[in-house]
C-alpha cells in the first residue's frame, strides 16, 4: 500500500478512536476509491471494504478478486455466485476482531440498501451512523497533491470555457457547443464530467438540460462545466452574452460579482459555512432579488463534484484548512435570462483562495 493510503487509513482510525467507532464499512464508491484506490465493480453482488482499529480487508465476488489485487495489498473474503456472501462475510467480521454485541459502526450512505441491511441483519445490536465524522470528515480536507490535482484542473477548465464561448455563433445550438467543450475536455487529457449551456431564457433554468436551442443575437449565455484529470474535477461558471447584452444583464452580473465577493471574504478558518451563505444571499437580498436566488450557495469539490462541506444557510460545519467548496450565488429571472457565477475555492492559510485563474467579467462575443 502506498503512502498516502496508508496515512488515510492511520487518519480514518484515529477518528474512529475519536468517536468512539468501532467499524467502517464502504461499498463501491468513491470512498473506497479514497481509502484504498480501488473502485471495483458495482453491481448486485456484495461488495465492501471494513475497516476495524486492528484489521482491514474486502468482501468481494471470487469474480474480481484477481483484477483487485493488482490495486492493493490488503486482504480479500472472497465468495462464489453458487455459495452466496454469507460465509464470507462471517469470516471478515470474525476478522475484524469487534465485539458484536453492541458495535458502533458507520455505513457508507452511498451503498446500495440491500449491501447494507446484509451488515446490518449480521450486526442486530450495532448501532449505526454515516460517514460524515470520519470518512466525510477526512475528505473535506484536503492535503496538498490533493491541491495540485485541483488547481491543475481548475486551470484546464479556464481553457475550456474559453473555448465554449469562443464558438459561439448565431444558430449553434447549445449541445453543440457542449461538444465543443467536452471535445477540448478530451483533446487534453481530461474526461468529460458535465457541461450546462444555456441560451436566453434557459439560464434562468438552474439545471437547464442542455439542447437543440439555437443562439439568437442579443441573447445571454451561461456555461456550467466541468471535467476530471489526475483524478480531480473541475467546476465553474460564467456567463456572457452574444451581439448586444440584454436588459438589465450588467446590473445583475455586478450584484452577483459582489455576491461572491462577500462570501469569498466570509470563507475564513473558524467561520461556519452558514455565515458564506448569509454573506452572499444578503447581498441578493438587498439588492431586491432574494426570491430569485432559490438555491444554496456552494457545494464541497474533491473526488465528488458534490461532497462535503455544503454551504447552506442551515450548515453547522466549521471551516478548516484544505476544505474546497463552491461559491455560486445565482439570479434566474423566469422568461428573460438566468445569471450564475461560480468559483471553486480552498481554504488555504485560513482564507479562501480562488482555483480558477479566469475572471469572472461578463464574456462580449459578436
Amino acid at each position: 500500500m502506498n503512502t498516502t493510503l496508508t496515512t488515510r487509513l492511520a487518519n480514518l482510525r484515529a477518528r474512529m478512536a475519536a468517536t468512539a467507532t468501532d467499524l467502517v464499512v464502504i461499498g463501491p464508491s468513491s470512498h473506497m476509491l479514497y481509502l484504498a484506490d480501488l473502485a471495483p465493480h458495482g453491481d448486485e453482488r456484495p461488495v465492501m471494504l471494513m475497516v476495524s482499529a486492528t484489521f482491514a480487508g474486502f468482501l468481494m465476488p471470487i469474480l474480481n478478486v484477481d483484477s483487485s489485487r493488482q490495486h492493493t495489498d490488503l486482504p480479500f473474503f472472497p465468495w462464489a455466485d453458487a455459495d452466496g456472501p454469507t460465509a464470507a462475510l462471517e469470516e471478515l467480521l470474525a476478522a475484524t476482531g469487534i465485539d458484536r454485541t453492541a458495535p458502533s459502526i458507520v455505513i457508507d450512505e452511498t451503498m446500495r440498501a440491500d449491501f447494507a441491511l446484509l451488515v446490518l441483519d449480521t450486526l442486530p445490536g450495532a448501532t449505526r451512523r454515516f460517514t460524515d465524522d470520519t470518512v466525510g470528515y477526512l475528505r473535506s480536507r484536503k492535503d496538498d497533491a490533493e491541491y495540485e490535482a485541483l488547481k491543475a484542473s481548475a486551470v484546464l477548465n479556464d481553457a475550456a470555457m474559453a473555448a465554449g464561448f469562443a464558438a459561439l455563433r448565431p444558430g449553434i445550438t447549445e449541445r453543440e457547443i457542449a461538444n465543443v467543450i467536452r471535445d477540448f475536455y478530451k483533446a487534453n487529457g481530461a474526461t468529460p464530467e458535465f457541461t450546462s449551456v444555456c441560451f436566453g431564457p434557459n439560464g434562468a433554468f438552474p439545471h437547464h438540460h442542455t439542447g437543440a436551442t439555437e443562439l439568437k443575437a442579443d441573447d445571454a449565455v451561461l456555461i456550467d462545466t466541468g471535467g476530471r484529470i489526475q483524478g480531480y474535477p473541475s467546476d465553474m461558471t460564467r456567463v456572457g452574452y452574444y451581439g448586444a447584452a440584454p436588459e438589465g444583464f450588467g446590473q445583475i452580473h455586478s450584484i452577483l460579482d459582489h455576491a461572491v465577493e462577500a462570501a469569498i471574504a466570509a470563507a475564513k478558518l473558524g467561520a461556519p459555512a452558514s455565515a458564506v451563505d448569509k454573506a452572499a444571499r444578503d447581498v441578493i437580498t438587498a439588492a431586491g432579488y432574494g426570491p430569485n436566488f432559490m438555491h444554496r450557495t456552494g457545494h464541497g469539490l474533491g473526488i465528488d463534484i458534490h461532497e462535503t462541506p455544503y454551504i447552506t444557510a442551515s450548515s453547522e460545519t466549521v471551516l478548516e484548512e484544505g476544505m474546497v467548496f463552491s461559491i455560486e450565488p445565482g439570479i434566474y429571472l423566469q422568461g428573460q435570462f438566468g445569471l450564475r457565477l461560480e468559483e471553486i475555492v480552498i481554504i488555504r492559510n485560513g482564507v479562501a483562495e480562488i482555483l480558477s485563474d479566469m475572471p469572472r467579467t461578463a464574456v462580449a462575443v459578436g
